[in-house]
């Protein structure tokens, strides 16, 4: 992307320092004491989605997916704040209608971190479907705590999840929402039904994520860039 809006710049000094996570603090956390107060039920396979009510993260097309999911399959929907009312009013009234045939747990509020983890790592998979994300933070998260990601194939989200190795990415086209709807479906009956394939990938996901994206291995590429360039580490600031 830099190089397109930039093309006058020479390749060859353009480096990229993906942004990193705490890979000690987002570790699977085999508690799950946590959950009952929200009413999810760990004995039964679950999917989770954790995020902002905004058009960027999908939430209508998840919602409309849903609808396709394996009866068996709950879905946690982990979802607050949204960018404005009219798409609050929009995903509660989808949530509800579809409480009315699938088994959805809706958290409302924003989570605590301990929440949050443990709801990863107890999901059988997370879900990002988002339709713009640059590089998704959340899918990181997810991979540290040892869940497999099924997610569109958008933005940076192909930098992070590994396709058929720490998740699943399904192909997103704008003008084909019901295609992705029913792809996105499809990806989560298959998970969802082949549990020690999931259990491989978040085991995978969780290497991944320590090995390239923890926050000591981004410092040490960020020094590496310095000494690249010959700068020294500091030496810019005021």
């Amino acid at each position: 992307d830099i190089l397109d809006a930039y093309p006058f710049v020479d390749a060859d000094t353009v480096h990229v320092v993906r942004n990193g996570i705490d890979t000690i603090g987002w570790r699977a956390e085999e508690s799950a004491h946590l959950l009952a107060d929200y009413g999810v039920d760990v004995d039964r396979p679950y999917v989770l989605f954790v995020g902002r009510i905004t058009r960027q993260k999908g939430i209508a097309h998840l919602l409309a997916a849903a609808e396709l999911f394996d009866p068996s399959i709950a879905l946690v929907f982990c979802a607050s704040a949204p960018d404005t009312p009219e798409i609050g009013i929009e995903t509660a009234r989808a949530v509800e209608r579809l409480q009315e045939r699938r088994d959805v747990v809706w958290i409302k509020e924003h989570a605590p971190r301990a929440v949050v983890q443990q709801l990863l790592t107890h999901a059988t998979a997370f879900l990002c479907p988002s339709v713009y994300e640059p590089l998704g933070i959340v899918n990181l998260e997810a991979m540290a705590c040892e869940t497999a990601v099924i997610a569109s194939d958008v933005g940076g989200i192909p930098e992070v999840v590994v396709d058929g190795k720490t998740g699943l990415l399904v192909h997103y086209d704008p003008a084909e929402p019901a295609e992705f709807e029913r792809a996105f479906a499809d990806a989560v009956n298959e998970l969802v039904a082949d549990p020690l394939r999931a259990r491989d990938m978040g085991k995978l996901g969780r290497a991944r994520a320590v090995a390239d994206f923890g926050w000591d291995v981004v410092a040490a590429r960020t020094l590496e860039v310095y000494r690249e360039s010959g700068a020294t580490p500091g030496a810019l600031a005021p």
